[in-house]
């Protein structure tokens, strides 16, 4: 009888702290990791990436694949692997799938990927994704490219960084997170096309994308303030995907959201014109940011001094907090849309 009550309590202790450990791990707030995202880390990184060094990151050009080496070796400095099952960090994107459309003689190219394994649904996959191509050289003159899309492309450094940091210390996404740069935006969103059309995880286990395009300007519309974002397409499938955004933003970021350009009849289509679209059209929830159009969009001028890096930081804290609700809630969102 002795034994029994000696087992029963060792069984009971080894109960109470694997107890302890579940609620050691709870990930309800991601406020620590949401501040590791900072202006400096944010503003090092794009002087980096839309560096004269870079030659405006055209498609397949040797400037594009230097950007691409700095962002895996980000990558690998914050301990981020690349995807399981893949070979490395890059998805090759042949000259041929490039060029299918309208020839316009482009190399081949690489997306690049990072992903971070979750630790209860791994097999359910959240994309976070930026374009980090932009348009090259002009006329001898670099474009740089520093808000397209150079700001999406450090937000997912960033993103990364702090969900890798998360882990670290036991507060891992539940499910997997794909941090994807795509190539070939500039020419048609062929880089997003090419993963969506050759995905190395099923798209029917792809819970969501959130794509950042332009996030660290103003446009005409906004000219006293920088505290807004323009939301497109998070309603479009998904009203759970719409409601998570408003209530993060809520709750952490409190942005301006601005739906103007959400609107179906929007004569611009920007809902149609960033990589997103690859997704939606696939039937995965998708939402994209966007500072909006300005004067240097597709100039030379779009310089790494000209973004406004406090409300960059902003916008990817409300991106990375979504990321954060949509990796952990019980349930993926629901599609409840056509």
């Amino acid at each position: 009888m002795k034994k029994l009550l000696i087992l029963f309590v060792i069984a009971s202790a080894f109960s109470c702290k694997n107890t302890q450990g579940v609620v050691a791990k709870d990930n309800s707030d991601p406020t620590k990791y949401m501040n590791t995202i900072t202006a400096k880390d944010l503003k090092k990184h794009l002087y980096i990436v839309a560096s004269d060094e870079m030659e405006g990151r055209e498609t397949g050009s040797e400037g594009q694949k230097k950007a691409g080496v700095y962002l895996i070796n980000q990558y690998k400095k914050d301990k981020v692997s690349f995807p399981k099952g893949a070979a490395d960090y890059y998805q090759p994107v042949p000259a041929s799938y490039l060029n299918a459309k309208r020839n316009q003689n482009l190399p081949d190219s690489e997306n690049i990927w990072a992903y971070i394994e979750g630790s209860e649904k791994p097999d359910e996959v959240l994309v976070i994704s930026a374009h980090y191509d932009h348009v090259g050289v002009k006329d001898g003159e670099v474009y740089n490219g520093a808000d397209d899309d150079g700001s999406g492309t450090v937000a997912l450094l960033e993103m990364a960084q702090a969900f890798a940091k998360a882990k670290k210390e036991g507060h891992g996404p539940k499910r997997s997170i794909l941090f994807l740069h795509v190539t070939g935006e500039e020419h048609g969103l062929h880089g997003s096309r090419f993963y969506s059309e050759n995905p190395l995880f099923p798209l029917a286990n792809t819970i969501a994308d959130i794509n950042i395009d332009m996030i660290g300007r103003r446009d005409v519309e906004h000219v006293k303030t920088n505290n807004y974002v323009y939301v497109i397409g998070a309603d479009r499938l998904s009203s759970d995907l719409h409601n998570i955004v408003v209530a993060q933003n809520e709750k952490y970021t409190k942005i301006d959201l601005d739906f103007k350009f959400n609107d179906p009849k929007d004569p611009n289509h920007f809902y149609e014109r960033s990589d997103h679209y690859n997704f939606a059209k696939h039937g995965i929830p998708s939402v994209f940011f966007f500072n909006g159009v300005h004067e240097d969009y597709h100039q030379k001028g779009d310089e790494p001094e000209k973004i406004e890096y406090d409300a960059l930081t902003k916008r990817t804290q409300l991106a990375f907090v979504i990321a954060w609700d949509l990796a952990n809630r019980e349930n993926r969102p629901v599609v409840d849309k056509k």
